[in-house]
């Protein structure tokens, strides 16, 4: 019988059983320094782009943040605005009718300046019922303006005439032509006044 030959390497010789060489362990130690190496390379690569990863992610948060602060502070002014338009709706309301209601009580009170001095149960009656009329007004928010003697403010007067006056400085209102009426502080008539030069 035959003896089978050793299998040969791709090297075209004999491989004994126990004879590698220094050379090929030698192979394998620089083989495995420099996979260590490359992984190491990868390792501080794939830090260096987490660190950029998180300052990007960190960037992301802070405008997320901006942007929602942003939009609470709008909603919070939105709030605001509406609640003030509310009350002001329900405060001003009535100013239309409380504007044509102004000529009335001119008219009342012109009525009641010439019916002064009689001592009639009918004037009594008018005065008491002209009380009653601006006692329901005022507590609606309507206040009258009687700013005789004061520095005219064009924010609550409207000068009709400059006058020389002796009795008041300059820029007083020395008569009240019309009075003015307010509404909740809002101005719905300013003063018709006469005023010091």
């Amino acid at each position: 019988m035959s003896k089978k030959k050793a299998p040969e390497d791709t090297a075209g010789f004999e491989r004994k059983p126990g004879s590698e060489t220094s050379e090929e362990t030698m192979d394998t130690e620089a083989f495995d320094k420099n996979a260590s190496a490359g992984t190491e390379e990868a390792d501080q690569a794939n830090s260096g782009g987490n660190q950029t990863g998180n300052e990007e992610q960190n960037k992301e948060d802070e405008e997320l943040n901006t942007r929602y602060l942003r939009l609470a502070a709008d909603f919070q002014n939105f709030r605001k605005r509406v609640e003030k338009e509310k009350s002001d709706i329900y405060a001003y309301a009535n100013e239309k009718i409380v504007v044509d209601l102004l000529d009335v009580i001119d008219n009342f009170e012109r009525a009641l300046e010439h019916s002064e001095g009689s001592s009639d149960s009918f004037s009594e009656g008018m005065n008491m019922i002209f009380k009653q009329f601006k006692g329901v007004l005022e507590k609606s928010g309507v206040e009258e303006m009687t700013p005789h003697g004061e520095p005219f403010d064009p924010n609550f007067h409207h000068a009709v005439i400059m006058e020389n006056s002796s009795e008041h400085e300059s820029g007083n209102i020395t008569q009240v032509l019309q009075k003015g009426y307010l509404l909740n502080k809002k101005v719905i008539r300013p003063a018709m006044v006469k005023v010091a030069e």
